[in-house]
């Protein structure tokens, strides 16, 4: 699997934009032959102008995902559309519900005006891509290890509460005798969908950003350090953070990598 990435918080170069958002260009072999995907679209149209810098052809993307209804993982939606006239986007059926950050003063949802999009294809907590490919929530599954929900709203008949995320899912690739997850946020935990999904490389942000590393998130630091220490190869971005990233390197070395906007990676 090829993976390319289109935006992230940081670039490789200064000659790449970045922005607080993920995308993901990912070319992956499966029996039907090579698939073209396209997993988030970042915040604005940025990701394009990155991906015609890095000689990446949108129009030849077959499938696009939206990992979940935040606007830096689907705020490009409108801008993809523009340079693929044929890709289905496959979104989950409630990413389009209001989201907030900590109050009704901070919308960090999809455009609603793309709700009704003839190119989106809703899903529910499993979807067959074909070609070894599919989504999942797994929202039935227990989360015995801590989420990051908090401080996330979302509205359900005009009342704010909690998000549970039922509207994250994640992408299960089975390429050459591996599984291979890619998640947007983890925001359910990402010890949780290791545990349950059970990867041999995971792909996406940890979403340990707002940890006190010097303080009370070490303990959870501490517990993702053993449970990666035997688990998959990692690859993360976006809202890891970055002290948070080298904590974790500097004790996982190379079972752990990070994706700037720019990196190319063959996994």
């Amino acid at each position: 699997m090829k993976i390319i990435t289109l935006m992230e918080n940081t670039a490789v170069s200064p000659a790449l934009a970045s922005e607080h958002g993920l995308s993901l260009y990912i070319e992956t072999d499966t029996p039907q032959g090579l698939r073209r995907l396209l997993f988030d679209m970042g915040q604005s149209d940025a990701f394009l102008r990155n991906a015609q810098m890095l000689g990446v052809d949108l129009s030849l993307v077959d499938t696009a995902i939206i990992s979940h209804g935040h606007y830096d993982h689907g705020g490009g939606l409108t801008a993809f559309l523009t340079v693929n006239d044929h890709a289905p986007v496959y979104v989950h059926r409630e990413a389009f519900v209001p989201h907030y950050s900590g109050s009704r003063d901070r919308y960090i949802g999809l455009d609603p005006a793309l709700a009704g999009s003839s190119r989106l294809c809703m899903t529910g907590d499993e979807t067959d891509l074909g070609g070894g490919l599919r989504l999942v929530t797994c929202n039935a599954c227990e989360r015995r290890h801590a989420d990051s929900a908090q401080g996330m709203l979302s509205e359900q008949d005009g009342t704010l509460a909690q998000d549970s995320f039922a509207h994250e899912q994640y992408l299960v690739v089975q390429e050459g005798g591996r599984r291979i997850v890619v998640s947007g946020c983890s925001h359910k935990g990402v010890l949780n969908i290791i545990e349950w999904l059970r990867p041999d490389i995971l792909v996406g942000g940890f979403h340990y950003m707002k940890l006190d590393v010097q303080g009370s998130g070490r303990a959870v630091l501490e517990e993702a350090v053993q449970a990666l220490a035997g688990g998959p190869v990692c690859y993360t971005c976006h809202c890891t953070g970055q002290e948070a990233y080298e904590y974790l390197k500097d004790r996982l070395g190379d079972r752990l990598h990070y994706l700037a906007a720019g990196s190319a990676e063959q996994v």
